[in-house]
């Protein structure tokens, strides 16, 4: 007999299928396809775990896995922003916020609140967890786009110091990770495919 649980979860299940047509800005490493929220979001938890190691503080490696695989289902109500959106604010918005409680809303109450929870503790970025899964979030695009010889940073003429800005929350979290996102940065700027404003 089907229990009222898996009745929910599996409509859970099945509405998050939708992220998997969620298309991003930023392109798949050489290449010129969009990436799209499913496959960041699985790139991110791999990240985690093959990366946990370089927190400057010891971190749950599950929570943070739970973190980067459900902080972008909001997009399935709500879109997704681009974080150089100049727009629309990058930010936790009510819209996030309500298409969070829906969607998440679908599982059983337990389940519907802790993902709730890890939600918002991802956005708020104040715990070590939260802070090293927004580090995964700022590292992966920062990749793609040295790999597509600027990628987005081009197409949406972003500057090095938007990007400085928004990846610099990963020396939140590791001085290892930041040094080497750091040289990333500046060897992007040598090589001409980021551009300073001065420039």
């Amino acid at each position: 007999m089907q229990t009222d649980n898996l009745l929910k979860q599996i409509s859970f299940i099945k509405e998050i299928d939708k992220i998997k047509y969620i298309q991003r800005k930023t392109k798949l490493f050489n290449s010129d396809r969009p990436e799209n929220d499913a496959e960041h979001s699985w790139h991110l938890a791999l990240m985690t775990l093959v990366l946990a190691e370089h927190s400057d503080t010891p971190v749950d490696v599950l929570k943070v896995v739970k973190m980067v695989l459900i902080h972008d289902i909001v997009e399935i109500d709500a879109g997704d922003t681009f974080i150089y959106d100049t727009v629309k604010n990058h930010t936790n918005t009510d819209e996030e916020l309500n298409a969070a409680r829906r969607i998440f809303g679908l599982l059983p109450e337990e389940q519907s609140e802790e993902m709730i929870a890890l939600w918002q503790e991802f956005e708020a970025g104040e715990t070590n967890e939260a802070k090293f899964a927004k580090s995964m979030d700022r590292l992966e695009p920062l990749l793609q786009n040295t790999s597509n010889d600027g990628g987005t940073w081009k197409e949406f003429e972003v500057d090095y110091q938007k990007v400085f800005d928004k990846k610099k929350v990963i020396r939140d979290s590791s001085a290892t990770l930041w040094k080497y996102a750091e040289n990333l940065i500046n060897e992007s700027v040598e090589k001409g495919i980021l551009k300073k404003k001065n420039d």
